[in-house]
């Protein structure tokens, strides 16, 4: 991953800013989401050790939801009241990365997933501790994601045309992520003006979204793809 913002000459965002509220809505949505398509994409598993490795990843989403959903309480707020805004937009980026394998799936769940992350921790670098504390915890890689490593690695190691294939479908995946959060911060202006005081300017978000791609081609090294 490339240099992140230093929070030392960042400003120390509030965490009574409206858009910690937005932030939390948007990664419980994220975080629900992924749940029942991790249990759907169990489906598709041609194991049972792959059906138990996604049935546990989906746990630990779950897990993270009710993280958030507690956060949001927290601040008076209501967990599907707050998520209602960023429904439509997440569920298109669902809808248009739906994968059709197994292996899409499985690069989905460790590659698409960590786009989102990437965004937000830089952001969490500019929050108040106990906001950051929250936004870090449910965006932990669990150990299960290595499972969909395993299977990636395995999978491409003696096959070009899948490596090909997948290397095009996790570029399409990058894509679609930087334009659904284009997408959610335009909609929301409490969340721009939050990323927009984490980042500093408009021209530090360009530079963020820089860094997602060179972080977003690490992890495609590691699926041995690219």
């Amino acid at each position: 991953m490339g240099p992140q913002l230093s929070a030392s000459i960042m400003p120390l965002i509030s965490a009574d800013h409206p858009g910690v509220t937005d932030l939390f809505a948007v990664l419980a949505y994220g975080e629900i989401s992924a749940f029942y398509r991790l249990g759907h994409e169990a489906q598709q598993s041609p194991s049972l050790r792959g059906k138990v490795a996604l049935a546990k990843m989906a746990a630990a989403e779950m897990n993270h939801f009710v993280t958030l959903e507690h956060a949001l309480a927290e601040r008076g707020v209501d967990v599907f009241d707050a998520m209602a805004p960023f429904v439509r937009a997440l569920d298109a980026y669902h809808a248009s990365t739906d994968p059709s394998t197994w292996l899409e799936s499985m690069v989905k769940a460790y590659v698409g997933d960590g786009i989102a992350a990437d965004f937000y921790r830089e952001i969490a670098a500019a929050l108040a501790p106990p906001v950051a504390a929250t936004v870090r915890d449910v965006l932990a890689e669990t150990v299960h994601s290595q499972f969909a490593v395993a299977e990636v690695r395995r999978s491409v190691a003696a096959n070009r045309q899948e490596r090909d294939r997948l290397t095009l479908w996790g570029r399409r995946l990058l894509g679609e992520a930087i334009t659904q959060a284009q997408y959610v911060m335009a909609q929301r202006d409490e969340l721009t003006d939050l990323v927009i005081t984490a980042t500093g300017d408009l021209n530090n978000i360009a530079a963020l979204f820089d860094r997602m791609q060179i972080s977003h081609a690490a992890r495609m090294a590691v699926l041995g793809l690219g």
